[in-house]
């Protein structure tokens, strides 16, 4: 493998996400734990929509001063993260979303800014649950929030020729999930529970402006004349996390273009932050050559099977010839990453996307535009 100059963010253009907040730069300069990193993550990256009218976006911060009190404390949580550990490891994760909202309701519990009030509030009616309120939080100026938490990795289908790019476009991996779908449901059903009735039996005085908190991945197609289409939906942020997919067939062009020191699947723990693998974090590297087959890449693991730093450790990065191989059965997405050489015996993240089948794009663009 080619040894390259420390990098800690891609170099190409295709921004970490959030890497246009300077203390998300910052902090992923600094912190070595895949926890504290998935939690800078987590408050610090760019939202994947912007602000708009009646769809409010949650700011965890007041002001200046608070965001850079939390970045220290990140900072110092980074040397001594046994509490934070110790808390995740309690809940025995075994699903992504649950693991980011764990992380979050941690913070809220013990970090500086917002204080938690409360959280997964279920509203009841009749014996039937109406819904849960994710997090309630006070800020340190005295408002009243209640956060819907979404964490989500879409990919871009691709539209027909003349089409108009939109949310619909933009599907689950696995074909059972589309971003205007969710968005819908947020707006329309989980931002209106702090409003309605039943919340205000419950005795948590308001009133509470519904915010969403969402964060995540988008990917578009790499490849020629592929890409981040023309026109985006103007609901997106313009500094979204992106990464990229390509088909089985396509891939091994591709990543000879990205020139890469070695490459290893995400399990799906590990898709929050930008992976970052020290000399001693990852898998032995003769373990990292059996790689897991696809079909098993994200497949819900028993609690009891390993702490949930072994369900989140990614293997020690291969040659791109290496992981084709292991590869070569794929039958559903699977997330992989591009890491260089940080100088010092271990990586960083340099790109990451999707490997599919090549089924995968007509499947995708039926169900984005049935």
């Amino acid at each position: 493998m080619t040894v390259r100059q420390p990098a800690d963010a891609p170099s190409d253009g295709r921004a970490v996400a959030g890497s246009g907040r300077p203390l998300l730069d910052t902090l992923y300069q600094r912190l070595t734990d895949p926890a504290v990193r998935d939690l800078a993550w987590l408050l610090f990256s760019a939202d994947l929509l912007r602000a708009q009218p009646l769809a409010p976006l949650a700011e965890p911060w007041t002001g200046a001063d608070e965001a850079r009190a939390a970045a220290a404390w990140l900072t110092q949580l980074d040397r001594d993260p046994a509490r934070l550990h110790a808390a995740l490891d309690a809940t025995r994760l075994t699903r992504l979303g649950r693991y980011a909202e764990t992380l979050l309701g941690w913070f809220l519990a013990q970090g500086p800014g917002p204080r938690l009030v409360a959280a997964n509030v279920a509203l009841r009616r009749a014996g039937l649950t109406l819904g849960e309120c994710d997090f309630l939080v006070e800020t340190s100026d005295a408002r009243r929030l209640h956060w819907e938490l979404a964490v989500k990795w879409y990919m871009h289908s691709g539209v027909a020729e003349g089409g108009v790019p939109g949310l619909a476009d933009f599907v689950g991996p696995n074909l059972r999930d589309r971003f205007d779908l969710k968005r819908a449901h947020l707006l329309d059903h989980q931002l209106r529970l702090s409003a309605r009735e039943e919340f205000a039996w419950l005795g948590y005085q308001g009133p509470w402006l519904a915010q969403m908190f969402w964060k995540g991945w988008l990917f578009y197609r790499a490849g020629k004349g592929a890409g981040t289409p023309p026109g985006e939906p103007p609901e997106l942020a313009e500094q979204h996390g992106r990464g990229w997919w390509v088909t089985h067939a396509d891939w091994a062009g591709f990543a000879e273009r990205e020139r890469a020191d070695g490459w290893s699947v995400l399990p799906r723990l590990a898709w929050l932050a930008p992976r970052r693998i020290g000399p001693m974090d990852s898998v032995d590297p003769d373990e990292g050559k059996r790689l897991p087959a696809p079909q098993e890449t994200g497949r819900h693991h028993d609690a009891g099977d390993a702490t949930l730093a072994a369900r989140r450790a990614v293997a020690a990065p291969v040659p791109a010839a290496t992981l084709f191989a292991g590869l070569a059965q794929v039958r559903e997405p699977v997330m992989v990453a591009a890491f260089v050489a940080d100088g010092a015996g271990g990586y960083v993240e340099r790109s990451r996307g999707f490997i599919v089948p090549a089924d995968w794009p007509a499947r995708a663009r039926a169900f984005a535009r049935p």
